[in-house]
């Protein structure tokens, strides 16, 4: 049973949620505030967490910083605010995915099961793959789904790590923003451009020496986006 902590300060949203995926075979722990939020995650073992942005004590953008100092759990935001700012900000401090209010509970189902799918990496695709995928410096191991470069560990999330061995297991192609969003997200594509420009500009922050000249991540103006041609060492 996959267990979801659910940080959502609205008693009845919450209630909703909590019953409707446990109706769904999952089992869910709810927290109301941040702090209690942050207790709960880091005494115990996760496979997502569902975030409302507007909580007390501690924001929800202070929640999802303290997790994502060292653990790659999906997760996915719950808010009222819904301007393409709003998203890009939530995206770029290492959500997965941004659900706005008011939802349906089988969209906010659909989700979770996406998310935990992906975070899982598909044992099937592992064993078929090569373990290890190298260019230039940077290592990737699709076993331990580790990431290093220089012998230095890169904390990578699902998608970002998706994104990058896209790119490493198809070192000539070029992929367009809308192949890249069909490929990771596995979803249909309907031409919002942040969710792959926001992870994107995340991958080259952790990979690149320097995000503004990307060797690794190279755009190709017009079509998309391709490994560079990074000497091995």
């Amino acid at each position: 049973m996959e267990k979801i902590l659910l940080v959502e300060d609205d008693l009845e949203i919450s209630t909703m949620l909590k019953n409707f995926l446990t109706v769904e075979n999952y089992e869910v722990a709810t927290a109301f505030d941040g702090e209690s939020a942050c207790e709960q995650f880091f005494s115990d073992t996760f496979s997502l967490v569902l975030l409302d942005l507007m909580i007390p004590k501690m924001s929800g953008m202070e929640v999802m910083n303290k997790i994502r100092q060292n653990n790659t759990v999906p997760i996915i935001i719950l808010s009222a605010k819904d301007t393409d700012s709003d998203k890009t900000l939530g995206l770029g401090m290492g959500a997965d995915d941004y659900i706005t209010k008011p939802f349906s509970v089988t969209e906010v189902l659909a989700r979770i099961k996406a998310n935990i799918r992906r975070s899982m990496w598909g044992t099937k695709g592992a064993v078929e793959q090569p373990p290890v995928l190298k260019k230039g410096g940077l290592i990737m191991n699709l076993e331990d789904y580790s990431v290093t470069k220089k012998d230095i560990k890169i904390e990578l999330t699902s998608k970002e790590f998706e994104i990058l061995k896209l790119f490493m297991q198809n070192p000539k192609k070029v992929y367009t923003k809308e192949q890249i969003y069909s490929l990771v997200w596995k979803d249909a594509y309907y031409g919002d451009e942040n969710a792959v420009n926001v992870h994107i500009s995340r991958l080259r922050n952790k990979i690149e020496d320097n995000p503004r000249k990307p060797q690794y991540v190279m755009t190709v103006w017009g079509i998309g986006y391709k490994l560079g041609d990074v000497r091995d060492e």
